[in-house]
């Protein structure tokens, strides 16, 4: 089967120690949605700090389907260039970037919130997503034929906050306004589109 969609990039940096690539109906756990993309011909390049994670990971994924696995730390920019170079010297192109990269600091009152905790969170969250979807852009910018989709994870706590996530709701509050500039700059080209679910 081929796709028309053909290259899936996920950055698979989470908190919670487990790799994951979602789909647009919001489910993230890789089993399903994951080997439902490979299932359908999709090749996919899972991105996460952990290589024995991403292996693990990949292990679980159809015999015949394309998946690799680009060790990344998304809060360095070296890093995820090396990503994008891996995905076009391997690939050629990039159709699809779901940027699942996130983090949240422990549950902190905000006035004993440290800057390194602010930071940590900060760093993955926004920046990473940023890196991503910056290289993503410039390489389905770049690729012929131009354009592709990049959906930026995002979350409900953007308009519903918990206690003691100032960190994490911020964050999230950006993606949004990241996710409008990335549509405003594409809208004005035939770049690729982003949205945020």
């Amino acid at each position: 089967m081929r796709s028309t969609l053909r290259r899936i990039a996920g950055s698979t940096e989470r908190d919670d120690e487990q790799n994951r690539i979602g789909n647009r109906s919001g489910k993230r756990d890789w089993p399903s949605s994951g080997a439902g993309l490979l299932a359908a011909g999709y090749e996919v390049v899972l991105a996460g700090r952990r290589p024995a994670a991403l292996q693990s990971t990949i292990s679980r994924a159809p015999a015949d389907s394309i998946c690799c696995a680009v060790p990344t730390d998304v809060r360095d920019e070296k890093s995820v260039e090396k990503l994008y170079e891996t995905i076009r010297d391997r690939f050629g192109r990039l159709d699809f970037l779901f940027n699942n990269a996130g983090l949240a600091a422990a549950p902190t009152p905000f006035d004993q919130l440290s800057v390194d905790q602010w930071d940590q969170v900060v760093s993955v969250n926004l920046t990473g997503a940023f890196l991503c979807a910056r290289g993503a852009f410039r390489l389905m910018k770049g690729q012929n034929p131009q354009g592709g989709r990049i959906v930026n994870n995002g979350s409900l706590s953007a308009h519903v906050p918990r206690p003691g996530s100032a960190p994490y709701t911020a964050t999230k509050h950006a993606i949004t306004g990241l996710t409008k500039s990335i549509s405003l700059e594409a809208g004005r080209t035939t770049s690729p589109a982003a949205r945020s679910i």
